[in-house]
């Protein structure tokens, strides 16, 4: 009994093995043929579109309403991500930025990004805004935006990105099934190396399907709010210059003003260069006392080096001759 019970025990589990790992094969090849039907769907007709390509006998006639009303769908069932920007000059950018944020926020958008510099005598200040708008909202916005001033110029770009939106859906649908069925398995499994398996191959399509995921999630935000620079400036302030005095109390009161700013800004200089000045005397000063000293110096030394050279000669000179 004991010689015969051991292959009946044996061999379910070698039959469970194989058949996890066949499971396996046949959850890779379902999704290579997934991926590989779902792109000659793209390029190759198919057996139903045979019979109408021509426009044959056994073609089906379709008004021009219905034919209107296939083409609004279609259209309507596109992804589109559209992006724009748009200048204008208003009296107070500041001002204006927060009515643009009003207005985006009533439409239910938000607002990604705001600077603003503040204005001064010559410069009349400035805001940028980069807004999200729902797609489907976007010109009522852009309307209500050009009441806030002039619109200098205006320019959106549109990216048709329906066909990675369609595969993106399609791929995270087949990682999803295929994700349950090793689930399944891995909840059937009893031998620890097919365990291990399915938990590393468990791992990495939860990990592609995450991926996928937040690719969507991101693609899904792009194509449903459009995104639109927004730059907020003003006219540079016109400084009003006077003209000149016209009577000759105006010219006194000119001129002394004039003299008076005169004089400040001689006395500024020489408060400026005062202590430079004064640096510059005492260095003079000391320079000048330097070559006093080695002058004196030198007058002493002079006639004590020229009395010896006097009296010399007088000491060598040869005798005369004898006298008779």
């Amino acid at each position: 009994m004991t010689t015969m019970s051991t292959p009946l025990l044996a061999a379910p589990r070698g039959a469970r093995r194989l058949g996890v790992i066949a499971s396996l094969i046949a959850a890779a090849a379902m999704l290579t043929g997934c991926s590989s039907g779902a792109d000659s769907s793209y390029g190759e007709p198919g057996v139903a579109d045979a019979g109408f390509a021509d426009g044959g006998a056994d073609a089906p006639a379709f008004s021009d309403e219905e034919s209107a009303e296939g083409t609004q769908r279609s259209t309507a069932d596109r992804a589109v991500i559209i992006t724009g920007t748009l200048y204008m000059t208003v009296e107070d950018p500041i001002v204006a930025a927060d009515r643009a944020a009003g207005i985006v926020k009533n439409a239910g958008g938000r607002i990604d990004a705001r600077s603003e510099t503040a204005p001064d005598e010559s410069y009349g200040g400035s805001a940028s805004l980069t807004l999200r708008i729902p797609s489907s909202r976007l010109d009522a916005v852009v309307d209500d935006l050009r009441e806030l001033g002039t619109v200098d110029q205006y320019s959106t770009d549109s990216y048709d990105v329906t066909t990675e939106v369609t595969d993106l859906e399609s791929r995270i649908s087949t990682l999803r099934a295929s994700t349950k069925r090793i689930e399944r398995l891995l909840a059937e499994a009893e031998d620890i190396s097919d365990i291990i398996t399915l938990e590393n191959e468990l791992d990495g399509r939860q990990a592609e399907l995450e991926s996928l995921e937040a690719h969507q999630r991101g693609l899904n935000d792009q194509v449903s709010m459009s995104t639109i620079d927004l730059s907020l400036t003003t006219e540079p302030v016109v400084i009003v210059e006077d003209d000149g005095p016209e009577t000759f109390w105006d010219g006194l009161t000119s001129g002394w003003d004039a003299l008076a700013t005169f004089l400040t800004g001689v006395l500024v200089v020489i408060g400026v260069l005062l202590p430079w000045l004064a640096l510059m005397a005492l260095i003079f000063l000391a320079v000048l006392a330097a070559i006093r000293v080695r002058r004196s110096r030198i007058a002493r030394r002079a006639p004590a080096a020229t009395a010896p050279t006097a009296t010399a000669p007088q000491a060598s000179e040869p005798p005369g001759p004898p006298t008779a």
